[in-house]
C-alpha cells in the first residue's frame, strides 16, 4: 500500500514539473503585464470618425455608453441578418449601403455594435465615385437662392449624419489581418470568436453636451479652427495706396474619417499651385515697382462653414494686427485657385473662369488670363470663361466676400464648368493619384502671368518679358509629395528645411483652437501645414537683410520675421508682411480670464454670421481598436464542468490517500 501511495505522489510530482517547464518555456515566458498584454491582444491601425457638434445638434461617431464596445466579427454581405451585437467589416463600396441600412433597418441598427471599414488600392479600382459631402456643399453660405444646384453629383451626405456606433478606417495591413480574422469567425469548428474592442467614447456623449453651446460651456469641446497665412509682394510699403490684388486658396479639407483628410484635388491642388506662383514671382527683378499690391492669402477652415475667409473679412472690417496694413476699401479684385489637378483632357489642360457679374475689374482679370494664356504659346492649355447658365460661383471661400459686399470684382479659376471633376470630393480617397502635376503647374503658370499683368495695371506686356515668369515643374512634385503623401511626407526635404513637423503623415483636417486667438500665436498650437506656409510664403516674399544674422529679439523692431527658427533654435531674419489670421467662428469670443470661449449673436459685419453653426469637436481620453480572442459559450461550459469533475474527484482522491497513510502509519 505504501509503494501505491509514493507511486501517486510520484506522478503528482511529475505533472507539476511539466506544468511548470512549459509555462517556462518559449513564447509563455512572460516578464511584465505588457508582455501578457501584447500576446492576449491585438492593436488595429485606423482612422476613426469622431463626434463633431454645431449650435442644433451633432453629427459623425461615438461609442454609444460610457463604455469600451466588445462584439465578434463579421463580413458583411447583402441581405445579411445581425442576430446579436456584431463589429461589421466592410468593403468600402459597401459602405453607402450599410449606413442606409441602418436607417432603414431597426434591428440591423440595434445590433450594430461598430464598423471596420476596409482600405487598399482596391477602392479606387472598385470605385468610379465617392463624395461623403452634400450635392451642394455649404450651401447655406451660398451668395445666391439656387441651392439646390448640383455642384457634386456624386455626393451622398453621410458624413454630416449622427451614428451612435464607432466607425474606424482600417490601414491596408489592418484590412488584411481583419479579413482573415472575419474568415475564422465563419468558421464553426472553432471554439474561439475574434472579438473587436472600440474605445471611441466622447465626452461629450459622457457629459451629455450635445450641442456646441453646451459643450463649450461645460468644456467638453473645442471650437474648429485654426491659422490661416498672409503675405505680400512688394515686401515694402504694403500700407501704401496702391491698389490691391488679392490672390487666394484654402489648405484645409474634410472626409468622413477625421485624420485621413488628405484634399489632393480640394483644395490642395489649388495651394500648391497658389505656392508655385509665388515662387515664380519671386524670382522678378521689378516687384517693387509694380503698380499694384499682391496679396496672398492662404484660409483653414473652409470645409467648415468658411471660417478662415469670413474670419478674415472680419479682422479687416475691425482693423485687428492680424491684417495690420491691408485696407478693405483698397481691394480691387480677388482671385481664388480652387480645384486645379485636373484640368487635363485629351492632352489639353482646360480651366474655367467663374465670376460673380460683370465689371472693370472682372473684365480685366479675365483679359489678363487670356494674355497669360496666349503668352505660353501651346494649345495645350486653355482658359475659358464658365458657363452662364450656372447660378453663380461654385462652393468656395470667394462666397464670402461676394456675400459681405455682391460688388466685389472676382474670378474662381476651376478645372470644371458645370459640375465638380472631383469624383472623390472630401473623400479620403482624394490622394494624389486623383490629381495631375502637369496640370497644377499649368494652373501656377497661368496666375503667376496673370497676376503681373494686372499689376503692372495691364500694359501690354511682350511675350518675351512673360516668359521670364517660369514656375518651377521640380518644386510642384515635391510639394506634391510632403503635402500628399506619407513617404517622405512632412520629413521631405522641404518641409525640414522650415520646420519640424510634429507628424510625418499630413492631413489637412482644420483641427481645434487652442489658447487664446493671436497673430502670433504660439507655434504648438499651430498646425504643421500652416507653420510650412508660413515659413515657405515668407521666405519667397522677403527681402533679405543687409546683414543677415540669426534672430534676435529686435527682429520684429526691424520690420522683418524669424523664418526656419525651428531647424536650430535660431532662425533667420528676414524683411517680410507674412502673418499668421486667426481663423475662427465669427460667432466666438475666447474669455481670457477663465480660458473659456463665449458664443456671440450674429455679427452685422458677417452676413454668413446667421447661418453659422459654430462647429466644435468633442474632447477624449484616447482612441483605440483592438483584436483578441474570446471562447464560446459550449467551450466555457465544457470547462466549468470538467472543472467541477476535476474537483470532485480530487476530493474524493484526498480522502483515498488520507485513509491509506492513517492506515499506513497504525501499521508501523
Amino acid at each position: 500500500m505504501a509503494s501505491a501511495v509514493t507511486g501517486l505522489l510520484f506522478f503528482l510530482l511529475c505533472l507539476l514539473s511539466n506544468l511548470h517547464l512549459s509555462f517556462s518555456a518559449g513564447e509563455l515566458a512572460f516578464e511584465s503585464v505588457p508582455d501578457l498584454e501584447k500576446s492576449m491582444y491585438m492593436v488595429i491601425d485606423g482612422y476613426p470618425c469622431i463626434r463633431l457638434l454645431n449650435l442644433s445638434g451633432e453629427i459623425g461617431c461615438a461609442n454609444p455608453g460610457l463604455d469600451k464596445v466588445v462584439a465578434p466579427i463579421v463580413r458583411f454581405k447583402n441581405g445579411i441578418e445581425l442576430v446579436k451585437s456584431s463589429s461589421v467589416l466592410a468593403p468600402l463600396s459597401d459602405f453607402d449601403t450599410l449606413l442606409s441600412r441602418v436607417s432603414s433597418d431597426s434591428n440591423f441598427a440595434r445590433n450594430l455594435a461598430g464598423v471596420l471599414v476596409e482600405s487598399g488600392p482596391q477602392n479606387q479600382t472598385n470605385l468610379t465615385a465617392s463624395s461623403p459631402d452634400k450635392k451642394f456643399p455649404q450651401a447655406e453660405f451660398s451668395p445666391y437662392q439656387n441651392n439646390k444646384f448640383e455642384w457634386n453629383p456624386t455626393g451622398s451626405g453621410i458624413m454630416w449624419g449622427l451614428y451612435e456606433f464607432p466607425v474606424f478606417l482600417l490601414s491596408e495591413s489592418s484590412t488584411r489581418t481583419l479579413q482573415e480574422i472575419s474568415l475564422e469567425n465563419e468558421n464553426k469548428e472553432t471554439h474561439a470568436t475574434k472579438v473587436t474592442e472600440f474605445d471611441l467614447v466622447m465626452q461629450t456623449t459622457k457629459s451629455g453636451t450635445h450641442d456646441s453651446e453646451s459643450c463649450l460651456r461645460e468644456g467638453t469641446c473645442l471650437p474648429l479652427g485654426g491659422y490661416s497665412v498672409l503675405s505680400a509682394f512688394p515686401t515694402t510699403n504694403v500700407s501704401s495706396s496702391k491698389p490691391i490684388l488679392l490672390t487666394v486658396a484654402s489648405m484645409d479639407s474634410a472626409s468622413f474619417f477625421r485624420d485621413k483628410s488628405l484634399g489632393a484635388q480640394s483644395p490642395l491642388s489649388g495651394l500648391i499651385s497658389l505656392l508655385a506662383a509665388v515662387d515664380a514671382l519671386s524670382h522678378i527683378d521689378d516687384l517693387d515697382t509694380l503698380a499694384k499690391q499682391l496679396v496672398f492669402v492662404v484660409f483653414t477652415g473652409e470645409a467648415w462653414g468658411y471660417l478662415g475667409s469670413r474670419r478674415f473679412l472680419l479682422e479687416l472690417d475691425q482693423h485687428t494686427d492680424a491684417v495690420n496694413g491691408i485696407n478693405n476699401t483698397l481691394i480691387e479684385t480677388v482671385i481664388e485657385v480652387g480645384s486645379v489637378g485636373k484640368g487635363y483632357d485629351q492632352g489639353v489642360k482646360n480651366f474655367y473662369a467663374h465670376t460673380t457679374g460683370v465689371s472693370s475689374a472682372t473684365n480685366e482679370t479675365l483679359n489678363a488670363l487670356q494674355q497669360a494664356q496666349n503668352s505660353l504659346g501651346t494649345k495645350s492649355i486653355k482658359f475659358s470663361k464658365a458657363s452662364e447658365s450656372n447660378p453663380g460661383i461654385p462652393p468656395s471661400s470667394f462666397m464670402s466676400f461676394s456675400k459681405q459686399n455682391p460688388h466685389t470684382s472676382g474670378v474662381v479659376l476651376e478645372d470644371f464648368d458645370t459640375s465638380f471633376t472631383n469624383k472623390f470630393y472630401h473623400s479620403h480617397l482624394d490622394d494624389q493619384s486623383n490629381i495631375n502635376s502637369s496640370a497644377i503647374v499649368a494652373a501656377a503658370s497661368l496666375v503667376a502671368r496673370t497676376l503681373y499683368i494686372l499689376a503692372n495695371n495691364n500694359k501690354t506686356l511682350s511675350d518675351s518679358s512673360l516668359n521670364t515668369i517660369k514656375v518651377n515643374a521640380s518644386l510642384v512634385d515635391q510639394l506634391l509629395g510632403c503635402l500628399l503623401n506619407c513617404e517622405p511626407g512632412l520629413s521631405c526635404e522641404l518641409v525640414k528645411n522650415y520646420i519640424t513637423p510634429f507628424s510625418i503623415c499630413p492631413s489637412h483636417y482644420v483641427g481645434v483652437m487652442q489658447g487664446e486667438p493671436s497673430s502670433e500665436p504660439f507655434l504648438g498650437y499651430v498646425n504643421d501645414v500652416s507653420r510650412f506656409v508660413w515659413n515657405f510664403m515668407a521666405d519667397k516674399t522677403s527681402t533679405p537683410l543687409m546683414n543677415a544674422t540669426p534672430c534676435s529679439e529686435n527682429c520684429s523692431g526691424t520690420g522683418g520675421v524669424c523664418i526656419k527658427q525651428e531647424i536650430d533654435g535660431k532662425g533667420l531674419c528676414v524683411i517680410s508682411k507674412t502673418r499668421y489670421v486667426p481663423a475662427y467662428s465669427t460667432r466666438l469670443k475666447y474669455e481670457s480670464a477663465s480660458g473659456t470661449w463665449t458664443i456671440l449673436p450674429p455679427n452685422s459685419s458677417d452676413p454668413m454670421g446667421e447661418a453659422d453653426p459654430v462647429w466644435a469637436e468633442s474632447n477624449w481620453n484616447v482612441i483605440g481598436l483592438r483584436v483578441y480572442s474570446v471562447q464560446g459559450g459550449g467551450y466555457d461550459r465544457v470547462v466549468f464542468w470538467s472543472g467541477v469533475a476535476v474537483t470532485v474527484f480530487s476530493y474524493f482522491l484526498i480522502k483515498i490517500v488520507k485513509a491509506f497513510i492513517a492506515k499506513a502509519l497504525k501499521q508501523d
